[in-house]
C-alpha cells in the first residue's frame, strides 16, 4: 500500500474493479476457505474504529494507519498459505487458483464511505493487492521465465501504464510478483525513479510479498483458517 500522504491524496478516486483487465471466471473446485468475509468486515470495523485522518504535519501515514499495513500483510499471509499448499501438491493449479480468486474477491469488493481519509487508504491498499492477486495468478500458472529481466518488465509495465493500457501494465507486475513468490528477492533500484501511478501502487503490493517472505514462514505449515 502507497504510504505517501501527498501520493495518496493526488491518485484518482477510480472503482478498484475498473483498472484492471478481469482475469477469466473459473468455477470453484476447492472446500478450503483461506479468507472470509467475516474477516475482511472484521478489518473494516478495526478501521472505522481508528478514526483515521491525514495529518497536515506528517509525511506519512504516522501510527494510526498501521492498521492498514496489518490488514494488508494479512490478506498477503493468506495468499502466501495457499502457494505454499500448491508448492507442497496440498492444492491443484485449478484449486489453488481459486483460491487466489476468492480472496479476491473478498477484497476487492465495494467498500461503503467511512471518511475522505479512510476511503483514500482503503482504495490505495485495494489497487495494492490487485498486484498480489495478479502475482499469486500467474505464478500458479507459470506466466514467468527464469530469463526474466526485472527492471526490464518494471520499465515495460510503466510504459503500458502511460500509454493508458493497464491491463499489459498488470500483467508486466503480475511476472514481477510471480518470480517474488518464486523466491526472487527485489532491488531498490526497481523502485528508483517509479513515477506515481498504478504500477507503483502495484509494485507497493509485490515489496510487502517480499517482506512477508523474509519474516516468519511458519504459514507454510498452516492449516486454512479463515478466522
Amino acid at each position: 500500500m502507497a504510504k505517501k500522504k501527498s501520493a495518496i491524496l493526488t491518485k484518482k478516486k477510480n472503482k478498484v474493479e475498473d483498472k484492471i483487465v478481469k482475469m477469466p471466471e473459473k468455477s470453484s473446485n476447492i472446500t478450503l476457505t483461506f479468507y472470509s468475509d467475516d474477516r475482511w468486515n472484521n478489518w473494516i470495523t478495526q478501521v472505522k474504529e481508528s478514526g483515521f485522518e491525514f495529518k497536515d504535519d506528517e509525511e506519512d501515514i504516522g501510527n494510526g494507519g498501521e492498521v492498514f499495513v496489518n490488514m494488508e500483510d494479512d490478506v498477503i499471509l493468506a495468499c502466501l498459505k495457499v502457494i505454499a499448499k500448491y508448492n507442497n501438491n496440498e492444492l491443484g493449479s485449478e484449486e489453488a487458483f481459486d483460491a487466489i480468486s476468492e480472496i479476491k474477491e473478498v477484497v476487492l469488493k465495494p467498500i461503503n464511505s467511512i471518511n475522505e481519509s479512510i476511503d483514500l487508504m482503503l482504495d490505495s491498499l485495494q489497487t495494492s493487492l490487485i498486484g498480489v492477486f495478479a502475482s499469486g495468478e500467474c505464478y500458479i500458472d507459470g506466466g514467468y521465465e527464469s530469463t526474466d529481466d526485472l527492471p526490464t518488465l518494471v520499465k515495460n509495465a510503466v510504459a503500458a501504464e502511460e500509454t493508458n493500457d493497464p491491463g499489459i501494465a498488470i500483467g508486466y507486475v503480475a511476472v514481477i510478483g510471480a518470480h517474488v513468490f518464486n523466491g526472487a528477492e527485489l532491488g531498490e533500484d526497481l523502485f528508483n525513479d517509479l513515477p506515481y501511478g498504478l504500477v507503483a501502487e502495484w509494485m507497493d503490493g509485490i515489496d510487502s510479498i517480499s517482506a512477508a517472505m523474509m519474516g516468519d514462514d511458519s504459514y507454510k505449515n498452516d492449516e486454512a483458517d479463515s478466522e
